[in-house]
């Protein structure tokens, strides 16, 4: 008798819990924006007008993929058989250097600055102190020799360049040196002129 007493007590229990989550968990319906909400919610929504753009497909100068050869960026470009005539005369003549820049050469395993290119560092240095810009020296070598070797090499070539400027009065604060050896060739040829034109330290503004 106890026992159904308590069963029957239990079971209305239950019961009694079951219509309470369920009237909890009803659906409530979704009132988009713009439209009138009984429980005075958001019930109202301004449109978003976007500006038109000013540019179209066709105005965007240069993509990705954009392989056009221009001398304001030279730090790519290398010399081959397929070099036209006009880039293979600009980069004969300014190197990687940045525009109104020289760069200097070297002969083979040397680090000393050649007579003929004390010119150039004159009028680089006169355009460093005018502009007041920082430049990078950056040392190029040939392919000969080990790669270790001519970073070093390059890295020497660097520092003499930068030591010829700071005495003709350029402040060092202004100049910073890289090396980058063999690794990155301007002419790609095996000829002693295609060598001459890697041995090189190049001028480029930061």
């Amino acid at each position: 008798m106890k026992q159904t007493a308590f069963k029957t007590l239990l079971l209305t229990a239950l019961l009694g819990s079951l219509i309470v989550v369920g009237s909890g968990c009803s659906k409530k319906s979704v009132v988009p924006p713009g439209s009138t909400s009984a429980d005075g919610g958001m019930n109202t929504g301004t449109d978003i007008t976007y500006p038109q753009a000013e540019y179209s497909e066709g105005s965007i100068e240069g993509t990705l993929d954009d392989t056009t050869n221009s001398f304001q960026d030279v730090n790519n470009m290398v010399v081959d058989e397929n070099t036209d005539a006009k880039t293979r005369e600009y980069l004969t003549q300014h190197g990687r250097s940045s525009d109104k820049l020289l760069p200097v050469y070297f002969d083979f395993d040397q680090i000393t600055i050649r007579g003929d290119m004390s010119d150039k560092l004159v009028t680089n240095a006169a355009y460093i102190q005018q502009t007041g810009v920082r430049v990078l020296i950056a040392g190029n070598c040939d392919e000969r020799g080990t790669n270790e070797y001519n970073l070093a090499l390059g890295e020497k070539r660097a520092q003499a360049v930068k030591q010829y400027l700071i005495d003709l009065g350029i402040s060092s604060s202004q100049l910073r040196t890289v090396s980058y050896g063999e690794e990155r060739p301007l002419f790609l040829g095996q000829d002693e002129f295609s060598l001459s034109q890697n041995r090189r330290a190049d001028f480029i503004i930061e």
